[in-house]
């Protein structure tokens, strides 16, 4: 037997790193991250044979010699597959994966060259056999996962995605400890204890106030509910506030109170929309401090095949208490086959995960989100939250396992919400964009939101070349330190009572922070409309019939030309707004959200993601890349332009430039960065004015000429239509 097999060498060659302290190191990490759900001995056993691949002679010449590439992942594989049951071929997936990403299953007989488990399995290797005498391969025991369906396919399926992050995580670690020599230091965050004092410490004022008849008695008695509940066992909630009910404070009472309760990990609190996640995170930075506070949202993400030599792993990996992420990231993650997006989520596991804005869950893919929650719940010791101001009749959509006790946390909802209402809202059907403008005109401060970038630009456009003072353009074609400042600028205007006139796309409805007398809203989902009434008479200083929000039909603008996950809200909208004088009321907006449902029918899992899984239970043939390829939340594909006017921008484009990346330099980067769907990128990029991607996906504006202070970036406006989810 060879004296010795050799899994890393340091940079400065001075180091070597034997390959069975790599294994024994990953294995005992890769334990500790699956103990959080019962399957300690199943993490330990999956990563102890993930890199026998490298006891080869071709391995030792890559590694001392700068040698071709060799496929390390597939040796692991095979052996446990060969093993045979359910959990080793569960981990035969995971280890086979550990660098390109979890495979599908395929078929039984494929050749060798096919990129499936199947075509691993038939693959002619290097001689590994000799290290087999040094380390066992075990027969893993059955993990002691609570099914749930008939099937139990998509248990079986997201357990594997679990397994699989903890042997990525635990592989990328000990790797890192090793090329660092130990000299890594991951962030520290305070305990749950600590976060809950600080927490405590900024409501206690709050709390003396308990006057029922004033909106800040009212908030009061919503945060009590909040922590009072907070004691309750762990399951399913929905905490249902009207807006301005003090929504983003009292979520994070119950979950602070609930995970020092139940001795959980961190708390994930995951948004619609990257143009808020800012503002949000902002809050919790204030009351906890940055040390205890993690956003993760950017627009870029990569993978490291080449085991940190290209570039040093980022401290990213939900290692803080407190995450603010999006639907986009945390969802397509939860689907995702990738190393990159699945090492983070065993960090899932013992969790609090609050669903802000619950009913912009995507319709279409509604069906395996709620799943996805219902695992987190129910085999992964997680309490879900669904916080919303609309109850979106998500109940009944639950499996049988989660939706028996869920549990509301707001007392009496009909009540709160009657008392925090602010504004009339108010139908007038079609009119022309000229009736339009000169409704604005006619109002001091005025918001109007728009279903489309084009809409928005030319009544923006029109009011401007009018002279209007005090107009305002926002939409996602204004990078987000642009709209962050603009927007600065708006809420200076208002609380000084100038003239402010705001024209904005769908962004600005979901938690911005903006107080109006007036919202004018073109036809949308029921929601969207409630959420921009959000936005009027915010902080409930105006009287009530002072304040309107005003719902409408554009002239001549059919709904048929917008994509059908745009089309259909609006369609049960207008059969709602048919048959009820005020939409504003929980009976119209809890039955368009049955409708909408009930319309979408097999649309609320069109990709049949969850019968992909549930078919596989029998032949174990999961299709993880397939699924991870159909799971996309933006399913129009964007590209990502940095924009670099601002000196920080500017910064990081020489960066790139110079080859420089890190996670925190594409974190960073996404600051000042707009989407833009393929065709607007291509007509920019024909025209000269975008350069060739520095980094995959990623590209920068070389024509500042084309980026406008006053509503961002020049594009080719065919359609226009809005990006509805940012990532």
């Amino acid at each position: 037997m060879k004296e010795k097999y050799l899994a890393h060498i340091s940079d400065d060659k001075t180091r070597e790193q034997l390959l069975m302290d790599h294994l024994i190191g990953t294995a005992e990490l890769a334990g500790q991250f699956a103990k959080a759900f019962d399957c300690e001995e199943q993490g330990r056993a999956t990563a102890k044979s993930h890199d026998l691949g490298k006891a080869t002679i071709a391995f030792e010449h890559r590694l001392l010699h700068d040698g071709p590439k060799v496929d390390h992942s597939t040796a692991g594989a095979k052996e446990l597959y060969n093993i045979g049951g359910l959990s080793n071929i569960l981990a035969a997936y995971c280890v086979a994966g550990h660098h390109a990403g979890l495979p599908d299953g395929g078929a039984p007989g494929e050749g060798a060259g096919t990129p499936t488990l199947h075509g691993r399995m038939a693959k002619e290797l290097e001689d590994y056999s000799d290290f087999l005498k040094e380390i066992e391969i075990p027969k893993i025991p059955v993990p002691p996962l609570k099914s749930i369906g008939k099937k139990g396919g998509f248990s079986l399926a997201f357990y594997t995605r679990m397994l699989f992050s903890c042997l990525v995580d635990a592989d990328y670690l000990d790797t890192e400890k090793f090329m660092s020599n130990g000299a890594v230091v991951r962030p520290k965050s305070d305990s749950m204890d600590v976060i809950f004092k600080l927490l405590a410490q900024h409501i206690t004022p709050w709390l003396k106030n308990t006057d029922r008849n004033t909106i800040n008695g009212r908030r009061t008695e919503i945060l009590k509910a909040c922590l009072e509940k907070g004691q309750a066992a762990q399951g399913l909630f929905q905490l249902t506030v009207p807006t301005g009910g003090g929504k983003t404070v009292s979520s994070m009472a119950f979950a602070l109170r609930h995970a020092v309760e139940h001795d959980l990990e961190r708390i994930v609190y995951v948004i619609p929309y990257t143009s808020i996640i800012e503002q949000n995170a902002q809050v919790f930075r204030d009351i906890f401090g940055d040390e205890n506070v993690l956003e993760d949202h950017c627009n870029v993400t990569f993978d490291d095949p080449d085991e940190l030599k290209k570039y040093q792993l980022a401290a990213e990996n939900y290692d803080k208490r407190i995450i603010v992420t999006t639907n986009v990231q945390f969802f397509e993650s939860l689907f995702s086959n990738m190393t990159s997006k699945c090492r983070k989520l065993h960090n899932l596991a013992k969790s609090v995960i609050i669903f802000d804005e619950a009913q912009m869950l995507p319709v279409e893919y509604l069906l395996p989100c709620i799943r996805a929650i219902s695992e987190l719940v129910y085999n992964y010791h997680c309490t879900a939250v669904l916080c919303t101001a609309t109850q979106p009749a998500l109940n009944e959509h639950f499996p049988k396992e989660v939706s028996t006790n869920i549990q509301e946390i707001c007392p009496n909802v009909e009540e709160q919400y009657q008392f925090f209402k602010r504004t009339q809202v108010v139908k007038i059907g079609e009119i022309s964009e000229e009736v339009l403008i000169n409704s604005l005109k006619d109002q001091e401060q005025a918001l109007c939101i728009l279903g489309s970038r084009a809409n928005v630009r030319r009544v923006f456009k029109q009011l401007q070349n009018e002279g209007v003072e005090g107009v305002y353009h926002l939409s996602t074609l204004m990078y987000p330190e642009h709209r962050k400042r603009i927007l600065e600028e708006i809420r200076e205007r208002l609380k000084s009572s100038k003239p402010c006139r705001v024209i904005s796309t769908s962004l600005i409805e979901a938690g911005v922070d903006v107080d109006f007398p007036s919202v004018w809203r073109q036809l949308a989902g029921i929601d969207s409309i409630i959420q921009a009434a959000g936005r009027c008479n915010r902080e409930g200083k105006r009287p009530l019939d002072q304040c309107k929000t005003v719902f409408f039909t554009l002239e001549g603008q059919k709904n048929t030309s917008s994509p059908s996950n745009m089309r259909r809200p609006i369609s049960v909208a207008e059969q709602i707004v048919s048959k009820y004088e005020d939409i504003s009321e929980l009976q119209p907006i809890h039955e368009y959200f049955k409708n909408l449902y009930k319309v979408t029918g097999d649309g609320i899992d069109k990709k049949l993601i969850v019968d992909a899984f549930e078919n596989a239970v029998n032949s174990c043939n999961f299709p993880f890349k397939t699924v991870s390829d159909a799971f996309q939340l933006i399913e129009q594909e964007t590209k990502t332009v940095l924009i670099p006017i601002e000196p920080k921008a500017k910064e990081i484009a020489a960066k790139l430039e110079e080859g420089i990346y890190s996670k925190q330099l594409m974190r960073d980067a996404g600051r000042y960065c707009v989407s833009l769907y393929k065709n607007e990128y291509e007509a920019l990029h024909d025209l000269g004015y975008i350069k060739e991607p520095l980094f995959e996906g990623f590209a920068v504006l070389t024509d500042k000429n084309q980026y406008k202070e006053e509503y961002g970036l020049e594009v080719v406006m065919e359609t226009g239509i809005g990006i509805m989810f940012e990532g």
